[in-house]
């Protein structure tokens, strides 16, 4: 069994193994880390050899540590890492370049459709109709967008949204609420087949399918990394936060994972704050007093148009996993602007947690 890993922020781990007799048998690691001293990689496939084949990342990650000799550096790589290799081949995990990816990045669109799309176009990868998806968002008017399972009036000023004409969606992810308006934000999904991210925890599917817009973003000149368990930070702040739905597929098969990402390209902080109810708890979380500091905007930190900004982001991820131009289907769209209408706007929805 094969299983790629590539580290977050660091170096792709490759591990060859066998399972006989329910226990893990002429285990190989590869991969182009570095890794002091020679010997040390002869102990990390010592440590996984006889290991139970059911041992999760971290209990592989456990027995490496303690096999590996002392003053070993290891740099790029991680024994997590090696663990959820390991993890991933026995999963029979895929690989991002072992589909043909299609972008979906058409004009202006309300929020409630917007939601609805999430869900039927993931729907549609898990059932196999469509292949995996990056779809960039354009917004039709400002809007705040909270999470699954948060409640409305602890999240929403009413009043304030009224007065500057925002509406309110809730999307089928969990997660915090994001304050977004036309021109100011960068929104994308990805709805990616599960077999993508076989093998990996739920906090590790959002580092893994978060690496490559932190590799666009270091080729624009930020600094950025993975904060768990969903935000994108740098130096000067949080820049985006991501959410994630797993949807089944079709009679409980294998299905698909939505992973969406807004990210503050420019903010109205002032706005912000009359229309979200961010509380004190939160800020102290995030380490600050002032929520005006907690999100840095991208077109300060670049200095590009945000359209430069998506296009540099959609030639990375082109360049690494290979991407071609799609839409949504007629059909694909008739049902999204149903369930919009159907539910994305319906009050019973919106008002779920009140």
């Amino acid at each position: 069994m094969h299983g790629e890993y590539k580290v977050p922020g660091g170096k792709l781990v490759v591990v060859d193994v066998d399972v006989v007799a329910g226990a893990l048998r002429h285990a190989r690691v590869a991969g182009d880390f570095f890794l002091e001293p020679d010997e040390a990689l002869d102990a990390v496939n010592g440590a996984l050899e006889g290991a139970p084949a059911d041992t999760d990342a971290a209990g592989l990650a456990a027995r490496i540590e303690a096999a590996l000799p002392e003053g070993t550096v290891m740099y790029g790589l991680t024994a997590e890492g090696v663990g959820i290799a390991v993890r991933r081949a026995l999963a029979h995990a895929t690989d991002w370049t072992d589909y043909d990816w299609q972008l979906v990045h058409e004009g202006p669109q309300p929020p409630a459709l917007h939601m609805a799309l999430d869900e039927v176009l993931t729907g549609e990868v898990a059932a196999g109709r469509r292949p995996p998806t990056l779809r960039v968002w354009e917004w039709a008017s400002p809007a705040v967008i909270i999470g699954s399972f948060q409640s409305l009036r602890n999240e929403v000023d009413p009043e304030g949204a009224r007065r500057h004409g925002v509406d309110v969606v809730r999307r089928i992810s969990g997660g915090g609420a994001m304050f977004v308006e036309p021109g100011n934000t960068i929104t994308y999904s990805l709805s990616v087949p599960e077999a993508l991210v076989q093998g990996l925890s739920f906090q590790d599917s959002y580092a893994y399918l978060d690496d490559w817009v932190l590799g666009a973003l270091g080729d624009m000149g930020v600094r950025a990394w993975y904060q768990p368990l969903n935000d994108i930070a740098t130096d000067q702040g949080k820049i985006a936060g991501a959410a994630q739905k797993r949807i089944v597929g079709p009679d409980g098969a294998p299905g698909a994972v939505l992973h969406h990402v807004t990210m503050a390209y420019d903010i109205d902080a002032d706005k912000m704050l009359e229309v979200l109810r961010i509380g004190k708890e939160k800020l102290s979380d995030k380490g600050t007093k002032s929520a005006k500091k907690r999100v840095d905007p991208l077109r300060r930190q670049t200095g590009l148009p945000r359209e430069a900004v998506i296009g540099r982001m959609v030639d990375s991820f082109r360049a690494r996993y290979g991407l071609t131009q799609g839409k949504v289907t007629d059909g694909e769209l008739a049902r999204a602007q149903e369930l919009a209408r159907t539910k994305f706007t319906a009050p019973e929805w919106v008002a779920r947690v009140p």
